[in-house]
C-alpha cells in the first residue's frame, strides 16, 4: 500500500509539471524569458483541469516574489494579461490578413522583477476544461476550492517557488475570488502565505460587491461632466439605481434618462471610441490562439476544448460570494499587504466605489494625496478598466515600487 501510495503521489507531481517552451510562433527568433506551460487536475479524481502559462523572473526568479494572476469576467483567459497587458508579450497591430499575428516583446512587462503563474480560472475558462458536466458546474467557492488545490499542488512540484513571497492577483471580477482564496490559503498556512510581513494580495478594478460599483457609477459619470448636476441631485432614486421599487415611477424615469445619457460612451475607457470591449488587439487574440502550431506548441490537450475563447461568458457559474469586503477586513486584520489600484476612466468598477468601501475599513492614512510621477512627470491618469494596456510604463512603475517594498 505504502508502494502505490508513493507513486500516487508522484503521479500528481508529474501532472503538475509543465513543459518548457522556448519558441512561439509569430514571434521572431528564441523567446527572450523562460516560459512553462501545462495542466494541473484538481477536484474529485481530477476532474477539472486547470491550464497554466508560467513565466519565470527576468531578474532573480528564486528570489523574486511569485504571482498567482486571474482575469476577470468570471470566464476570461489569463492569456488576456500575458498578451495584452503586463506579461512579456504583446501583438503588433498589424491589418489582419489571414497569416499569423504577430507577436513582439513587452518591455514593461511585470515578469521583469516576478515569477507570474496566468491561470485559466475558473474551469471552462480558456484552455482549462472539466472531465464530466458535474466539475463544469463551478461558482465563486467552488473556483476558491480548486485554486487551492492547484497551488499546493503546483508548489510541490515545483520546489524552488516555496520559500518565496506569493502574491494572489487579479482583476475585474476577480476581486470576489481573490481575496477569498487569500484567506483560505492564510487559514491553512499551506506551502505559502505563512509570512505577513512580505506576502499578500493585489487588484485592479476588483469588484467588491455589485451594487456598490453599480451604483457608484452614478455619481462617477456626474463627477466626469457626463451627466448634469440637475439629474444628479435628483433624490427620487435615493442613491439605490439597481434594485429598483417597481412603483417608484419618478426613479424608473430618471434611470431611463440615465441610461440614454450614458449609452454613447466606452464603459471600459470614456475616452475611447465606444466600441464595447473590442480593440483590435482582441481580434488578433483570437486568430493567433485558435492556429493548430500554437496549439502544438503550448501543449494543449487535443480534443479538450471545442472552441478557444477569450471571454467565455456562457457557462454555468453560481455568483455565491456576494460581497469579498469582509475577506478584506480579515486579511488587513492579519497584516497582510494589499495594493489596490484602479484606472480612473473606467465605469465598470468607478474608482469611487473602491475608495469607499475601502474608507469602511478605517485606515489610518499615513500619506497625504498627492500627484504621481513617473520619470518627473505626472502620471496617475488615463487608465481604464484594463489599467495598463494603454499605460504600460506607469503601471509597471507602480507595481515595481510595490513589489520592492519601495514608496509609490
Amino acid at each position: 500500500m505504502a508502494l502505490l501510495l508513493f507513486f500516487f503521489y508522484l503521479s500528481q507531481l508529474a501532472l503538475a509539471h509543465g513543459s518548457a517552451v522556448k519558441f512561439l510562433p509569430g514571434f521572431e527568433g528564441p523567446l527572450p524569458f523562460e516560459l512553462e506551460t501545462g495542466y494541473v487536475g484538481v477536484g474529485d479524481s481530477e476532474e477539472a483541469q486547470f491550464f497554466y502559462y508560467l513565466v519565470k523572473s527576468e531578474g532573480k526568479p528564486k528570489d523574486d516574489p511569485l504571482l498567482l494572476w486571474l482575469t476577470g469576467g468570471p470566464g476570461c483567459s489569463a492569456f488576456s494579461a500575458l498578451a495584452l497587458e503586463i506579461g512579456p508579450l504583446k501583438f503588433k497591430v498589424d491589418v489582419y490578413n489571414g497569416s499569423l499575428p504577430t507577436l513582439v516583446y513587452n518591455p514593461y512587462a511585470w515578469t521583469k522583477v516576478s515569477n507570474i503563474i496566468f491561470i485559466d480560472s475558473p474551469v471552462g475558462t480558456g484552455f482549462s476544461y472539466a472531465r464530466n458536466n458535474r466539475a463544469a458546474q463551478t461558482s465563486d467557492l467552488k473556483q476558491v476550492h480548486h485554486l487551492h488545490q492547484f497551488l499546493r499542488k503546483w508548489l510541490m512540484a515545483h520546489p524552488d517557488f516555496i520559500s518565496i513571497p506569493v502574491y494572489v492577483s487579479g482583476d475585474s471580477y476577480s476581486g470576489i475570488p481573490v481575496p477569498v482564496l487569500a484567506q483560505e490559503i492564510s487559514n491553512g498556512k499551506t506551502l505559502t502565505l505563512t509570512s505577513c510581513r512580505d506576502e499578500g494580495y493585489m487588484l485592479r478594478n476588483p469588484i467588491t460587491r455589485r451594487n456598490l460599483e453599480e451604483n457608484f457609477m452614478i455619481s462617477y459619470v456626474h463627477r466626469m461632466g457626463i451627466i448634469s448636476d440637475e439629474l444628479y441631485e435628483k433624490k427620487n432614486c435615493k442613491g439605490e439605481y439597481q434594485n429598483i421599487d417597481p412603483d417608484n415611477k419618478a426613479c424608473l424615469a430618471d434611470v431611463r434618462y440615465l441610461d440614454e445619457s450614458t449609452s454613447g460612451i466606452n464603459k471600459v475607457h470614456i475616452l475611447r471610441p465606444n466600441c464595447g470591449w473590442n480593440t483590435y488587439e482582441l481580434y488578433l487574440c483570437l486568430y493567433w490562439a485558435i492556429d493548430a502550431d500554437v496549439r502544438n506548441t503550448l501543449h494543449i490537450r487535443k480534443g479538450s476544448i471545442a472552441k478557444w475563447l477569450r471571454c467565455n461568458l456562457e457557462f454555468p457559474y453560481d455568483s455565491d460570494v456576494p460581497t469579498s469586503f469582509p475577506y478584506h477586513a480579515i486579511l488587513s486584520a492579519k497584516g497582510y499587504r494589499a495594493l489596490i489600484y484602479s484606472g480612473d476612466h473606467d465605469t465598470v468598477v468607478p474608482y469611487l466605489a473602491t475608495q469607499a468601501w475601502i474608507r469602511f475599513l478605517n485606515y489610518p492614512i499615513i500619506d497625504d494625496w498627492r500627484p504621481w510621477k513617473v520619470q518627473g512627470q505626472i502620471a496617475g491618469s488615463g487608465g481604464g478598466h484594463t489599467a495598463p494596456d494603454k499605460k504600460p510604463a506607469e503601471y509597471f512603475a507602480m507595481f515595481r515600487r510595490w513589489i520592492s517594498g519601495q514608496p509609490l
